[in-house]
């Protein structure tokens, strides 16, 4: 069964989707975008990332193309149109075509902006087996862009550093700059030392995660210590447990980085503890 899709202010169905060749995604990556969770036919943490889309668009002086209430009704009815129990939306915004390629941006007074959604169907999102093995990690140079607080659809090296975990074995990959661990590639990173959790501050160095702030407010909540600065690999492979968080993944455990075990080389009790808080207290404020 065909999906349908939004395009441009158009439900269609997905074969009938089109956009100008000359639109800026395409030529010149200029281009913003959220993933935001379905479960039980509700959207987890639509705010968050809501909030975090404008922040994307204004930090690259790009127009909305419509309000934070069109948007929540655009996805609710696409959840509804293509029956969506759980799985993702995949949203995107970019600066649009001025009808041909140019490096400077085109005037938004008569360039309106693309603005594309499409969901992802996942039956059991929330079960993945993955978290009974736990990802076994490689760390690579972080070579991205200075800006990586902006969600950009500039996810080339993020797939390049996928695609070099997978010809590891592993399972994905830690980016390394300055000696230090800024995130994973698609998700933030973490380790635990006995009752502290350690994560990299928030600045331009990385993605200003939705699914971290709620995880680390949950983790206060637990009593558990939070502590965000720079860290190492070889801190991380010290630990008793590491995870990582996306919106897709919620809270993953890492049982490997780098080839050696963490802790004992098994998902942690308190990593999978608060996997089981943030799904449970996101589930409660679904929409």
């Amino acid at each position: 069964m065909s999906r349908t899709v939004y395009v441009n202010g158009e439900y269609l169905p997905e074969e009938e989707a089109k956009i100008s060749i000359f639109d800026r995604a395409f030529l010149m990556a200029d281009g913003v975008y959220e993933v935001t969770s379905v479960l039980g036919g509700k959207l987890i943490d639509f705010e968050g990332h809501a909030v975090r889309l404008q922040r994307s668009m204004t930090e690259l002086e790009m127009v909305a193309p419509c309000t934070k209430e069109e948007l929540l009704e655009i996805h609710r009815e696409l959840v509804k149109l293509n029956e969506i129990e759980d799985g993702l939306i995949y949203l995107q915004v970019t600066r649009g075509s001025a009808g041909d390629r140019d490096f400077m941006f085109p005037d938004p007074e008569t360039t309106k902006p693309t603005i594309v959604l499409f969901t992802q169907n996942k039956p059991g999102l929330a079960n993945s087996p993955a978290v009974q093995n736990g990802l076994k990690i490689i760390s690579i140079d972080d070579i991205r862009w200075g800006r990586r607080d902006i969600k950009t659809t500039q996810l080339l090296y993020p797939s390049m550093g996928k695609m070099a975990a997978k010809k590891a074995g592993c399972d994905d990959a830690w980016m390394i700059e300055d000696g230090f661990v800024t995130e994973g590639t698609s998700n933030n990173a973490y380790f635990i030392k006995g009752n502290k959790i350690v994560t990299r501050a928030l600045s331009t160095d990385i993605l200003h995660g939705i699914t971290r702030a709620a995880v680390l407010r949950f983790a206060q909540e637990a009593q558990m210590e939070v502590e965000e600065r720079n860290f190492t690999i070889e801190e991380a492979q010290a630990a008793d447990e590491a995870f990582v968080t996306s919106a897709s993944t919620f809270v993953m455990p890492v049982v490997e980085i780098d080839g050696k075990a963490i802790g004992d080389g098994a998902p942690g009790s308190k990593a999978l503890r608060l996997r089981e808080i943030y799904l449970d207290e996101s589930l409660k404020a679904a929409i």
